[in-house]
Formats: structure tokens, C-alpha cells, sequence
């Protein structure tokens, strides 16, 4: 299998990087459009600030060439965010891929923000995810989430509940990483793997 990871300014490329080498998984980090076309999946990494990021991906064109690909594409944390049509993180416009809007979590007096442990996945009927997944606890942080939805996989409640998981066409994301995961989340890099 060719696997591409989209090399851009996510803090957390070198963590999947890692998490897929304990997998086995062979592939190749890069920016260039033509290996990223041709490639047999993609993942789409994530960890930073959502105005940058997408200015970032403007400069490099690689926002025309993410919503353009056909084949499986997985967003992580961030990359499943910057999917959607809009976030309130500094007021960005998105990806549009997704529908939705990325809503800033409003703390309450015993649930803080940003959103950092392990939390339990419930999945829907139709999840792309292993039904093995389904109450099995993975790692999150994150002060911005998408609301539950028709695109919704997986969701988790902390403040409210939300989207652990989407999923639309070609196109597959998770809120949380696997890459911090533990064998839960290698379940979840093999859930799409296997796609």
C-alpha cells in the first residue's frame, strides 16, 4: 500500500509517524501534489492553530489538492477540524469538505479547557470504525470540537457531547489521537488501514 502523510506545519506528524511504524505501515511524508494523488490513502495530521494552519495549506495550494482527492483521506485532531466549512478558532474559514462548523468548548466549574485525558467512544450503527472500538477509551486535547452530526461516527460527551469521529464520501476524521492511544488507538490507524 502507498500511505502519504501530508507534510505541513502539524506538531504531531512525528507521533503517527511513529504509531504507524509500530504498525509495520510503510510510507512517505510529503508536500508534493503528484505523490499525493497517487497515493493508496492519506492521512492528514493535525495539532496546531486553525488560522495559520489554513493559511499555511493556502500558500502550498494543498487546500484545493485535499478536497479534490478520491481516495480514503483520514484528518487527525486538527486535520479533521480544518475539514469543516468553518472554525471559531480565530474565526477561520475551512476546508468545507464537512458541513459542520468547529464550535470553542464553554467551560463549566468542574470541566475544564482545553479537553486533555481519555475518554470513552461510543459508535454509531454505520461507524467506519472496528465494532471492537465501540466503549473503549482514547486520548484527546482539544479546546474546539464539531458538534454531533449526519456525518458523526463516533461521539464522546465532555461538556456536551461531540464528534469523536466523521465520516463523508472518501473522507474520514478523528477527534482524538491515535497516535497517543496505546493498542486502542492502533485499532483505529487499522480501522482505516484496512478500509
Amino acid at each position: 500500500m502507498n500511505l502519504v502523510l501530508i507534510k505541513y506545519n502539524a506538531g504531531n506528524i512525528q507521533s503517527v509517524s511513529f504509531a504507524l511504524e509500530r504498525l509495520g505501515i510503510s510510507f512517505n511524508i510529503t508536500d508534493d501534489a503528484e505523490q499525493i494523488r497517487k497515493a493508496d490513502k492519506v492521512i492528514f495530521p493535525g495539532v496546531g492553530e486553525a488560522s495559520t494552519t489554513m493559511t499555511f495549506l493556502k500558500e502550498k495550494k494543498l487546500d484545493q489538492l485535499i478536497k479534490s482527492l478520491t481516495q480514503p483521506v483520514l484528518g487527525v485532531c486538527l486535520g479533521m477540524q480544518l475539514m469543516c466549512r468553518f472554525s471559531e478558532e480565530n474565526n477561520t474559514p475551512c476546508l468545507g469538505i464537512f458541513d459542520e462548523d468547529v464550535k470553542r468548548f464553554i467551560p463549566e466549574s468542574t470541566m475544564k479547557v482545553p479537553h486533555m485525558g481519555w475518554n470513552k467512544l461510543l459508535l454509531r450503527e454505520d461507524s467506519w470504525l472496528n465494532p471492537e472500538l465501540s466503549d473503549q477509551y482514547v486520548y484527546f486535547v482539544h479546546s474546539f470540537y464539531v458538534p454531533v452530526n449526519r456525518y458523526t461516527s463516533a461521539l464522546t460527551d465532555y461538556i456536551n457531547p461531540f464528534s469523536a469521529a466523521l465520516k463523508k464520501d472518501n473522507f474520514y476524521g478523528v477527534q482524538f489521537h491515535p497516535e497517543k492511544s496505546a493498542s486502542t488507538g492502533e485499532l483505529v490507524l487499522k480501522s482505516f488501514l484496512d478500509l
